[in-house]
């Protein structure tokens, strides 16, 4: 190892430190990124298949929300918030799969 002064290896160590948290922070930022996109997809399908259902005339209110809480959660995605669109998306999703129970009980 280099003879380093006091000063050279204190920036050294921080420097490291730096890019140790740099990577970390990426790394995390991703798996929200993943998360929400996967949650998103799931609300999709559920809110898609309400649609398909005759959704918008047997359960308006359900219906709303869904399709509401999606258009946010693709807002907040493509504001790179991604625990926001992850929320929103659940919402949206758990709306629709509502809707989707109360469809099915009409139609039985």
């Amino acid at each position: 190892m280099q003879n380093l002064k006091g000063g050279e290896m204190m920036r050294r160590r921080i420097r490291v430190l730096l890019i140790f948290l740099l990577m970390v922070s990426s790394l995390i930022s991703g798996c929200y990124y993943f998360s929400s996109m996967k949650e998103m997809d799931n609300a999709q399908r559920s809110f898609s298949e309400l649609k398909a259902m005759d959704g918008l005339k047997l359960v308006p209110y359900e219906y709303t929300s869904a399709e509401k809480f999606l258009e946010l959660s693709k807002m907040e995605f493509d504001e790179n918030d991604f625990d926001a669109a992850q929320e929103f998306a659940a919402r949206s999703k758990s709306a629709a799969e509502a809707g989707l129970s109360e469809v099915k009980k009409m139609k039985k």
